[in-house]
């Protein structure tokens, strides 16, 4: 038997009787079966069985179901789950916080390293913090979410270490670690979110969700998926906590930059793409039924859809807790999921987890109960399990149990609708529903007091039983990635995966197919010839970031003028220039949640205020006389109307209009090029009409959009929801239907509605525009 001996990536063979120490882990070849890693200082042995090597995990010297490679996923669930203690599986349930490696030394993703800040300690980048040993040995946590790294070679030692640690503990069951969405090039005019913190190292960059979906390609998607999950791969990470399905119907939700945009047909081929793209290995990398070493658990959310949220805001706040319907849409909003997500081409059959959205699908329960989607009976069980036959992992959105802040626009727990409730009675509740799995949560005593309130009401086998139940889903994601077997990474060979020049080609390509031209009056673009451009620096204003730290303001290039140089010559003065390049962003507020200011409420108000479109000062003449829901027994219990009618805000960069209108009044007759980075829907009549050329962009790199200005590629990108006239139609169209707004009409009479684009010849007519845009 030949023996492949690896520390922390670097290579020792045990070949012809050579061999040297391992300080880490060892891989051991079967013939016929798969290769197995594991750590000489976990305790674990290497038992042989009939001519085949298999790990025991348990250390107990014999080879146990769940140990055997050969027997189907289900079977190694079910034996591994009877074997699992109580608080096995209550570890098993949670999903931890927000993890970077390093640890960051203050604020998000914060942690020390022997009571010590990273900096001052003497701890390798790779090494675990004093949280995750805790989390992973004394709370059987198992479920590791990973934003910023340092580089994929740091990711994937720390993902050894990691694994190292966990098969040494108890059963021995290995982490199955994840990450929001990470291959974005997210350029945003506001702070970056919580759900896509940085994803550090080099990796290939691609548009974001509604880049995505301007392509109008679901092949293009898949490309993508099978990229992305080798990457994933390459860094330790078996779930992606994506793609985000949600039907963007309303034109105002910050969140639309990661979805498919707003129609049902296009999201659910983009869906069915994603996953079949993460999910599906091939060939030698496939295990069984298409899952395999190259496989990546997609955690499709969120279920019903988040994206009907009232007047815009976000269920993240308690202000935006609400979803609606007016419309009566609830089950074309379920399409992506149904007909997408549980409908895949591939071998895997169906997204293995779920995440429900933090909000209250309002008046939809049809028990009566207007809960957040976690914690409703009938969302989980009556709707995705039984109606549609969902028998994945269905997994909380993050926070949903903690306690929510002391007003409604705070950053803190989410339990709307079981507000007055103890962090433990919403676990139970949640358990009660369905879920398997708590995000955002790494102690599992919450879990354990829940499985007591289960058997105090219900018996002891019965939450025996149904702890089991949720066990076997979690670990089936495990197995099928073949980690059990194999989850030790070699660092060099990880860098080398993750962003490499083929990877980083294809991403750049779709960056390009995403660009959507939008006017081009005169055939002004492209500009071919080697001229002399001016582009206007841009204001940053201070903006607060989900946890109320400002900003600083600032005055900067939008561009590299290193990159621009080898384009066009530059000049600051507009008067040498033979054409201006002003990139702006879409309008957005203080918080981009929007729609909640605490002055309002401290001056008498409700709080509730527009959220706004376009840059202007906007007041909301047409907004409902009375909104559709309303309520917070712990905070606020007095506000039963959040209407904002009549009320007046201004978005924060405000300024991006002031400098494309100043740059037409220097330029005279000069063309002017606009660049807008869309990230929702925006207005488009305070400037459209002053300006000779528009380019859209969904978080792509500013070469991409000088390669479609000089002519070097063609843009082929459409638009994947419809752009307002104006806010009085914003007003009026409901949040739950697609396609109800007057869209914007330009001078050269084009609309700019969904699917709508331009290329060097006009308006696209395509096979595309002939699948998807016809309604």
């Amino acid at each position: 038997m030949k023996k492949l001996f690896l520390s922390l990536g670097i290579i020792f063979l045990s070949v012809n009787g050579y061999s040297q120490e391992s300080k880490n882990f060892e891989i051991v070849e079967n013939n016929n079966g798969p290769t197995l890693g594991y750590s000489s200082e976990s305790g674990v042995k290497i038992l042989s069985v009939n001519g085949f090597k298999f790990k025991d995990l348990n250390r107990n010297g014999k080879l146990d179901k769940y140990e055997d490679w050969r027997l189907p996923v289900d079977e190694r669930a079910k034996d591994l789950a009877k074997r699992m203690s109580v608080e096995q599986i209550a570890g098993l349930m949670l999903y931890s916080g927000h993890q970077a490696v390093p640890a960051n030394e203050f604020g998000f993703a914060a942690d020390t390293y022997n009571g010590k800040p990273f900096s001052q300690s003497s701890a390798n980048p790779w090494d675990l913090s004093d949280a995750q040993k805790k989390f992973l040995k004394d709370d059987n946590l198992r479920h590791v979410l990973l934003v910023g790294v340092q580089s994929p070679e740091v990711a994937a030692k720390w993902s050894n270490k990691m694994q190292a640690y966990v098969e040494g503990i108890g059963l021995g069951i290995p982490a199955n670690n994840s990450s929001d969405p990470r291959h974005s090039g997210q350029v945003t005019g506001s702070t970056v979110a919580e759900f896509n913190a940085g994803a550090g190292g080099e990796i290939s960059v691609w548009p974001d969700g509604l880049g995505m979906a301007a392509t109008f390609e679901p092949e293009l998607v898949k490309r993508f998926g099978q990229i992305a999950a080798q990457e994933y791969r390459a860094l330790g990470i078996g779930t992606a906590l994506s793609p985000q399905i949600d039907l963007a119907t309303e034109p105002r939700w910050y969140r639309a930059s990661m979805t498919f945009g707003e129609s049902p047909k296009l999201a659910t081929d983009m869906t069915r793409a994603y996953i079949d793209g993460f999910q599906t290995s091939f060939g030698k990398d496939e295990i069984t039924d298409g899952w395999g070493y190259k496989s990546v658990n997609a955690m499709v959310k969120h279920w019903p859809s988040g994206g009907p949220e009232e007047g815009g805001r976000d269920g993240h706040w308690a202000f935006g807790k609400f979803a609606v319907y007016p419309g009566n849409n609830f089950e074309t909003h379920l399409k992506p999921f149904t007909e997408g997500a549980f409908k895949l081409d591939g071998k895997t059959s169906m997204a293995s987890a779920v995440m429900p959205y933090y909000t209250i699908s309002y008046n939809q329960a049809k028990d009566g109960t207007n809960l957040a989607n976690g914690f409703s009976k009938y969302i989980v069980t009556d709707l995705l399990r039984e109606k549609y036959g969902y028998d994945g992992v269905v997994c909380t959105d993050w926070l949903i149990t903690g306690d929510e802040g002391k007003s409604p626009g705070d950053f803190m727990g989410k339990p709307w609708g079981v507000e007055d409730k103890t962090v433990a009675e919403r676990h139970y509740i949640a358990l009660m529903a369905g879920m398997d799995q708590f995000g955002g949560n790494n102690e599992m005593g919450p879990v354990i007091e829940a499985y007591n309130m289960g058997v105090e009401e219900h018996g002891k086998k019965f939450m025996r039983n149904r702890f089991e139940q949720s066990a076997v889903r979690l670990l089936r994601n495990i197995f099928r990635l073949g980690l059990f077997e194999n989850p030790y990474l070699d660092p060099q060979e990880s860098a080398k995966i993750v962003g490499n020049p083929e990877f980083m080609q294809e991403g750049y390509d779709a960056q390009l197919k995403s660009i959507v031209m939008l006017k081009n009056k005169g055939n002004v673009l492209p500009i071919k010839e080697r001229k002399s451009v001016y582009i206007p620096e841009v204001y940053s204003p201070a903006v607060k970031d989900w946890w109320g730290n400002w900003s600083k303001q600032s005055l900067q290039m939008p561009i590299s003028l290193d990159l621009l140089k080898k384009y066009y010559d530059i000049t600051d003065d507009p008067a040498k220039a033979d054409f201006a390049i002003v990139f702006i962003s879409g309008p957005y507020s203080n918080n981009d949640g929007g729609g909640y200011d605490k002055k309002d409420r401290k001056a008498g108000g409700n709080g509730y205020v527009p959220i706004t479109l376009q840059y202007g000062t906007y007041t909301a003449n047409d907004a409902r006389e009375h909104s559709i829901a309303a309520g917070d027994p712990v905070v606020d219990p007095t506000i039963t109307d959040r209407s904002y009618k009549g009320k007046t805000v201004t978005a924060s960069n405000t300024m991006d209009l002031r400098t494309v209108l100043n740059t037409r009044e220097m330029m005279g007759d000069k063309p002017v090029i606009v660049v807008t980075n869309l990230s929702r829907a925006m207005v488009f009549n305070e400037f459209e009409d002053k300006v000779d050329a528009i380019l859209a962009r969904f978080s792509v790199k500013e070469q991409a959009i000088l390669d479609i200005i000089s002519g070097k590629y063609e843009p082929s990108g459409l638009l994947p929801m419809q752009m307002p006239a104006n806010m009085s139609t914003v007003e009026k169209q409901y949040e739950d239907v697609p396609f109800d707004m007057e869209c914007h009409k330009d001078t050269e009479g084009n609309v700019y509605d969904f699917a709508y684009g331009l290329n060097w010849k006009g308006v696209i007519k395509d096979a595309r525009t002939i699948k998807y845009g016809v309604r």
